[in-house]
């Protein structure tokens, strides 16, 4: 059922455009697939999606381990500012950016990270101690620019 809902989500990004999870999701109900959000994050996580000014699109599989962009230009793009609260970080992105943020970050595995959790315009990341964030918090300063 996964591999088919994977597939059925990769030709509705070739097909047309889905601006966000909630279109994908209905558009995915349309096809049979009813889905949870939790479910279509990790389906848009374990598929490598990613969200531009267009909407969702799929990498095709060369571009996979080379032609995703790094985090570096994902936070230069869409990151906007970081504070620090804690052992915790609050990302402001641009609107609408955040999940594809806090999966480029998902993604570096980097050891200060513990996890994130993204809204439309802000990702949550929570890290070990305070420590570990404010080595972090530079890390992801120095690349807003």
């Amino acid at each position: 059922m996964k591999q088919q809902r994977h597939t059925t989500i990769r030709d509705i990004l070739d097909r047309t455009a889905v601006a966000n999870q909630d279109d994908l999701r209905r558009k995915l109900a349309q096809r049979g697939f009813h889905v949870t959000q939790a479910t279509l994050s990790r389906d848009v996580h374990e598929l490598h999606l990613y969200k531009g000014p267009q909407g969702y699109s799929v990498a095709v599989a060369e571009e996979e381990e080379s032609g995703l962009p790094g985090i570096r230009d994902v936070l230069s793009s869409f990151g906007l500012e970081v504070r620090q609260a804690m052992n915790q970080l609050i990302l402001i992105t641009a609107t609408g950016s955040a999940q594809p943020v806090a999966a480029g970050i998902d993604y570096e595995d980097w050891p200060e990270v513990v996890g994130t959790i993204a809204g439309d315009d802000t990702v949550l990341v929570i890290c070990p101690d305070e420590k570990q964030a404010r080595v972090l918090k530079a890390r992801i300063e120095d690349y807003l620019g």
